[in-house]
């Protein structure tokens, strides 16, 4: 018996009709299945974790990086996500914090805008060069190659052609530095080395003209010792005068910071009469001049002053005890000073 031609027509509209139906419900579904696991919050173990996603990594590796660092994203579906976004050439590396609760969707989010962990590291003007050390060596951030070096030997690591003084002192600018985590201490270094002589350089190219220093070294010196001197920095191109004075009429500059400096680890918290004499290379009541190399990290503050000190004859200057400092000419009016400020109290 043949069948209506209009019957089978029919029929076989309602077939893939059907058919179509199915594979919509069915990508309906899967499409609805993926956006509940997208957005699904993860169970972390611990629960608050750091994952490092490597430089130049493809987007399957990155998965894996996830899954070993302990962020359970199905890979496949964490893939086809990436790609439905398009973000696939977007995925930055770095160190990244997750905690738990966090999706996949939030994971992939976090990546994409390289929302990394920044960790931070302080240097702090006036610090000595051995207190940088300890500071960077107790960041537990950091990763630390510089574990038993020398200084001189860290100098040579960073490319620094001071190595051969196998004294960093003053060659690193006080700043707070963000890196990531497990970051070689060296590249903080590096950083604050290569940032200290762009600051030095500026300051030596806009410095007064006649000034008693033969080296930028030598005016990276004298800031150091500025540093110290005065933590107020309105008082700071005056004590510049003084000593620059001092310098140019070969008087010494019978600064205690310098003193304090040489003595090292013996320095107790106060200097007596018999320190002022004990002769170190450091000691400028004993020696004229600047001493051999600078005593603290300088800030910009004091670079300006040591390339630009004052106007000024004074070559005296005593503390008020407030912080600030006042000036004097001459030794007789220097000594009416020390009478107010210092026996007066």
């Amino acid at each position: 018996m043949q069948s209506n031609p209009a019957t089978f027509r029919m029929s076989l509209l309602k077939k893939c009709f059907a058919a179509g139906a199915i594979v919509v419900v069915l990508a309906a579904a899967a499409i609805a299945g993926g956006y509940h696991w997208a957005n699904s919050p993860l169970d972390l173990n611990p629960a608050q974790l750091d994952v490092t996603v490597k430089p130049h990594s493809s987007l399957r590796s990155v998965t894996l990086q996830l899954n070993r660092g302990g962020v359970p994203v199905e890979p496949e579906l964490f893939v086809i996500m990436t790609r439905l976004l398009g973000l696939q050439s977007e995925l930055k590396s770095g160190n990244y914090e997750f905690k738990t609760g966090v999706s996949p969707y939030e994971v992939l989010q976090k990546i994409a805008r390289g929302d990394v962990n920044e960790y931070v590291a302080t240097i702090i003007e006036g610090w000595t060069f051995k207190r940088m050390r300890a500071e960077l060596d107790a960041n537990p951030a950091l990763k630390h190659d510089t574990a038993g070096m020398s200084d001189a030997d860290l100098m040579n690591a960073i490319g620094a052609p001071e190595a051969s003084i196998g004294n960093g002192e003053g060659l690193f600018f006080p700043d707070t530095y963000l890196f990531d985590k497990n970051t070689s201490d060296l590249d903080v270094y590096r950083r604050a080395y290569h940032l200290m002589r762009q600051r030095l350089d500026e300051a030596w190219l806009a410095r007064s003209p006649n000034l008693p220093y033969k080296t930028p070294y030598d005016a990276l010196t004298m800031a150091s010792i500025i540093e110290k001197e005065t933590g107020k920095k309105s008082d700071r191109p005056m004590v510049a005068a003084v000593f620059a004075n001092r310098l140019r009429v070969g008087m010494p500059l019978q600064t205690d910071p310098t003193v304090i400096y040489g003595m090292g680890d013996s320095y107790a918290g106060h200097i007596r009469k018999k320190d002022l004499q004990t002769d170190t290379p450091y000691n400028t009541y004993t020696r004229m001049g600047l001493p051999p190399t600078p005593i603290s990290l300088p800030g910009v503050a004091s670079l300006q002053a040591a390339m630009n000190p004052a106007q000024s004859t004074a070559l005296y200057f005593v503390s008020r005890g407030d912080g600030s400092s006042i000036f004097s000419d001459t030794l007789g009016d220097h000594n009416k000073a020390v009478d107010k400020y210092i026996r007066g109290q």
